[in-house]
């Protein structure tokens, strides 16, 4: 994480690139990659929920392994990934579990569940939802029990996703919360891909990416066939509505 860049001088260091919810959807990250290293980054920080959903799975893990200078958190979907008995009152997310098992390596999914679910990171929290919760997350506009969610949080920064709906904003208790949206199912109507760049000052910019949208929702039921959690899916994608 603490690697230099070279578009910027020997003393400025890369911004960071923060990667939430990629879902298997390969294109948007491509994309999303293709423009951050037109921005100069080259170091990561991925926020979970990386292959499940998506029609490129294995792929997509592949191509996040390739990164030269990546953090790794573990995101709701690992877990429910890794578990006996997945996601048991969520139809669409236990239908998904069991089509990922069959195109990804067990012991690849085993080593998904395992990652940590958050880290501290030069005075950065990382999670997937929020520290007490890979479920349970912020929105846009402060919910009666957002103080619970930040119980026992001492750093002035935090990143998390899982809603899929990017915004940055303070807390009540001065703590800056960072969603930088989903790269691969975005929930807030616009269907570009989302990300976030951390500049070596501190400054967020969130960020959109155009990508083929439409084709990467046809490819989860070329990959997985028609059933109502891959229409589920694909309708996410197209729409970008949960």
């Amino acid at each position: 994480m603490g690697s230099r860049g070279t578009s910027g001088g020997a003393d400025r260091i890369a911004p960071l690139a923060l990667i939430y919810d990629v879902h298997g959807n390969l294109p948007a990250l491509e994309a999303v990659l293709g423009d951050a290293r037109g921005a100069g980054v080259d170091r990561f920080m991925l926020g979970g929920d990386y292959a499940l959903f998506g029609g490129w799975p294995a792929e997509t893990v592949q191509a996040l392994r390739e990164l030269p200078a990546a953090g790794w958190i573990r995101g709701n979907c690992e877990r429910e990934s890794g578990e006996t008995d997945p996601a048991p009152d969520n139809p669409v997310l236990r239908s998904a579990v069991a089509g990922l098992r069959e195109v990804l390596d067990a012991a690849l999914i085993a080593e998904l569940a395992a990652l940590p679910e958050q880290v501290v990171l030069e005075g950065t929290r990382y999670c997937h939802a929020s520290p007490v919760s890979d479920m349970r997350s912020f929105l846009p506009e402060a919910a009666d029990d957002e103080d619970e969610l930040l119980d026992g949080v001492e750093e002035r920064r935090l990143v998390f996703g899982h809603t899929h709906l990017p915004f940055v904003r303070g807390s009540s208790r001065g703590i800056e919360l960072i969603n930088p949206g989903s790269v691969g199912m975005p929930f807030d109507g616009d269907p570009r891909a989302a990300y976030a760049l951390v500049d070596d000052d501190g400054g967020v910019e969130p960020r959109r990416v155009a990508y083929d949208h439409a084709a990467s929702a046809a490819a989860v039921r070329e990959r997985f066939g028609d059933a109502d959690w891959t229409r589920a899916v694909m309708r996410r994608i197209s729409t970008a509505r949960p």
